[in-house]
């Protein structure tokens, strides 16, 4: 009997060995699933980067709105990645030793918040209570402390006089906002919120009502319409600032612009001056001026240009050349001019293309080795290195544009440089100049490829011009449908109801209603 028993006991042994090494094998049949579809998963977030960095290289419109995409996809699959290769250690190991960036230090300015974990008294192994002190072990986290709202009291200390009962009052600064609640911290984080967050002033009102504070819509808005009040003297001084200097960077990108009343929207103009020398240790700080219009019409950067004496870097638009003259000097963009020949490649592979590319990044070569340098020196070595690139550049084009079709995108390219030579070589002799305008195209970039829920109302441009224009009444959207090519209106713009600050002065009732029951995407 006890060797059945044996038997018996041998055998439940062997059946759970096996039932082990089955569920081992399922275990491992799963990671390797998982690890290969890991691998598949890099393999794709692999392509969508390089494809992300040719697109960064695009700058308005399609391309932009591609990058965009790709970076959201980009985030869908890393955080995929991230959550499978949590579930294999052995894997999470290699791939942040393999494919992730070294970490940085935390920043020094950030306040730190030390808590200190005491060692055990007793060694757990002999019970000895006499220790030598050891380095402490440091790990610093970054963390995060949800924004919040403070009452701040003001008390205006009150005495009254017993010699002839004259009551003396403490007096408190002067509030943003006269007889009102809010304080400049929060005013200002509404603003930029708004207008930089593209956070529109209803959803601001659904976050302050999780921390409970009641502030409507109708009061937020009269609070921003106040502020850009207050802030007038400001942006007209930081206009001033801008156009008193002698060398400006000009350029307009379309916005659409909704019609109020009409349900449709047309393209305005926005308009964007950028004063900036620190590339030849100007000291004055650099300033940006933005304006709006409803069209493009030259008389917009007439009247925005009527007090500018100096050079004005831009492209090739007919309204700024009845500026140049007497007072203005037209400093071309060899920006503009490479994206010429580049666009001729991205149609078809064309060495002349590309030779003339390769003589303007001689060019710019150049630039890089200056910059930061003091005028003189910039004009002198302009003139010792870059000017024969320039007078050879010149040639090469002359003596090849007779030989190839004129009609092609190619000679299109050539005709276009040549058209503004005299404007292209304004740089070589001035070392206050610059190559290109991208100090401009950088500054309206903002504007120019941000997607939004809803278009800009021609009122609210008017009205908020005294703000930073940039997402005025927008706001985002979330995921894949910011990306539709049709953009969904919403009825119920983000207008002010104050009588003080109504800016369609209760004409379009429809405007005028709340946004909440319109988009189901907000």
């Amino acid at each position: 009997m006890q060797a059945l028993a044996d038997i018996t006991d041998v055998e439940a042994l062997r059946a759970i060995i096996a039932a082990q090494a089955q569920q081992l094998a399922a275990a491992e049949a799963a990671v390797a699933r998982e690890k290969a579809e890991t691998n598949k998963r890099d393999s794709i977030i692999d392509l969508l980067r390089a494809q992300l960095t040719l697109l960064r290289h695009g700058k308005y419109g399609a391309s932009s709105e591609k990058a965009d995409q790709l970076e959201l996809m980009l985030e869908d699959l890393e955080a995929n990645r991230a959550e499978a290769l949590a579930a294999i250690p052995t894997a999470r190991t290699e791939a942040t030793t393999n494919d992730k960036p070294s970490r940085q230090p935390l920043p020094d300015h950030l306040p730190r918040e030390e808590r200190v974990y005491d060692a055990p008294c007793t060694c757990p192994d002999c019970g000895g209570t006499s220790f030598l002190k050891a380095p402490d072990s440091v790990h610093e986290v970054l963390d995060y402390v949800p924004a919040s709202f403070k009452v701040v009291r003001h008390v205006e200390k009150r005495f009254i006089c017993k010699g002839c009962d004259k009551t003396l009052t403490g007096e408190m600064p002067a509030l943003p906002i006269e007889r009102g609640k809010p304080g400049a911290g929060l005013l200002a984080h509404v603003l930029v919120s708004k207008f930089d967050d593209h956070l529109p002033l209803y959803r601001q009102s659904e976050i302050y009502a999780r921390e409970g504070v009641e502030i409507s819509r109708s009061t937020l808005a009269d609070w921003v319409g106040q502020a850009s009040h207050l802030l007038t003297p400001l942006v007209e001084l930081i206009k001033a600032h801008v156009f008193a200097g002698s060398r400006l960077h000009g350029d307009d990108t379309p916005v659409p612009v909704l019609e109020p009343g009409k349900g449709r929207t047309k393209t305005g103009r926005l308009w964007v001056y950028v004063r900036d020398g620190r590339d030849y240790q100007d000291q004055a700080p650099p300033a940006v001026a933005y304006f709006f219009s409803p069209d493009r019409k030259g008389e917009h950067p007439k009247d925005h240009l009527a007090g500018f004496n100096g050079v004005l870097h831009a492209d090739g638009y007919a309204g700024y050349k009845k500026l140049y003259g007497n007072s203005i000097t037209e400093a071309a963009c060899w920006a503009h001019l490479r994206r010429k020949f580049h666009d001729v490649i991205k149609i078809k592979p064309s060495s002349l293309a590309s030779e003339a590319l390769q003589r303007i990044g001689e060019l710019y070569e150049i630039e890089a080795r200056i910059k930061g340098l003091p005028p003189d020196e910039r004009q002198r070595q302009r003139q010792e290195h870059a000017k024969p690139h320039v007078d050879a550049l010149r040639r090469w084009i002359k003596e090849t544009l007779p030989q190839i079709p004129q009609k092609q995108t190619l000679a299109e390219a050539m005709r276009y440089g040549l058209a503004r030579w005299d404007a292209l070589q304004v740089y070589l002799d001035d070392g206050t100049v610059e190559i290109d305008n991208n100090a401009a195209e950088r500054a309206i970039r903002p504007q120019a490829v941000g997607d939004s829920l809803c278009s800009l109302s021609s009122s609210v441009c008017k009205h908020w011009k005294r703000v930073w224009i940039r997402g005025a009444t927008r706001g985002g959207l979330p995921g894949q449908r910011r990306f539709h090519r049709v953009r969904r209106q919403v009825r119920g713009a983000d207008l002010m109801r104050c009588s003080g600050n109504n800016l369609l002065r209760r004409q379009y009732s429809v405007l005028d209603e709340t946004p909440d029951h319109v988009t189901g995407y907000a």
